[in-house]
């Protein structure tokens, strides 16, 4: 199995850090909607998301992989927290989650080497959107060596990156378009899935499902190959590319 295959099989776990029982609850949704993804932890306060972290590491509970962490609470802010992880070694990956706004604020997150710093209110599809650049950077990175600069500069945009959706053809959307796209990245390694059963999954036409899944292999991002061993016309399957 290789660095990425690998990277897909296994989720990468998310502790959720937030003061609001019901926001931590909702991103925690949000989180276990996303394939690849699932909340292992949620904390309340600065101090216990840094006990969460420390026990992962000491191998006491799961692993974290990700945190997403409120900028505000009644302890000590998310800067605070995001910078004694860093003194104390922690390499997690962190995505700040926050209705704070001040420039400061942003600079001291980029300086200790936050991911991502997502504005409250924000859409599921955003939500989506940064989790899965995140995702696509850490594979990029997974036990492999750079070769060059490019490599290296392709790597770091790629968390900047969105999920694709530039110019949709009349009747398609970025929201749905996401699901279809995480819905191909959830596929076993050299499975694909049909239009019947994407539509079944996310509750589409399959006319509908089709047009998005045709889309994909228009803009070289799936590909589309025949599906033999069923009775009749094979069936067409599709993965990403």
């Amino acid at each position: 199995m290789d660095g990425e295959e690998a990277t897909q099989a296994t989720p990468l776990n998310v502790l959720i850090v937030d003061d609001e029982p019901l926001t931590a609850q909702a991103h925690a949704s949000y989180v276990d909607r996303l394939p690849g993804f699932r909340t292992v932890a949620v904390a309340g306060t600065a101090s216990a998301a840094l006990l969460a972290v420390r026990a992962s590491a000491h191998g006491d509970t799961e692993r974290i992989d990700v945190v997403l962490l409120d900028i505000n609470m009644p302890d000590a802010t998310g800067i605070d927290v995001a910078r004694r992880l860093r003194a104390e070694g922690h390499d997690v990956d962190i995505i700040a989650v926050t209705a704070v706004r001040e420039a400061a604020t942003v600079k001291q997150a980029v300086s200790l080497g936050i991911a991502h710093y997502l504005l409250k209110p924000f859409t599921f599809q955003t939500f989506a959107e940064k989790l899965e650049a995140l995702r696509e950077y850490r594979a990029g990175l997974f036990d492999h060596v750079v070769s060059s600069q490019d490599e290296v500069d392709q790597t770091l945009a790629s968390l900047r990156q969105s999920t694709p959706q530039a110019s949709l053809p009349k009747g398609l959307t970025s929201e749905t378009l996401a699901s279809v796209i995480s819905a191909l990245r959830s596929l076993e390694a050299g499975t694909g899935i049909s239009a019947k059963e994407l539509s079944e999954q996310l509750a589409l036409s399959r006319v509908t499902a089709r047009r998005y899944l045709e889309h994909l292999v228009d803009t070289s991002a799936a590909d589309r190959t025949p599906r033999y061993g069923t009775p009749g016309r094979p069936e067409l399957e599709y993965r990403l590319a």
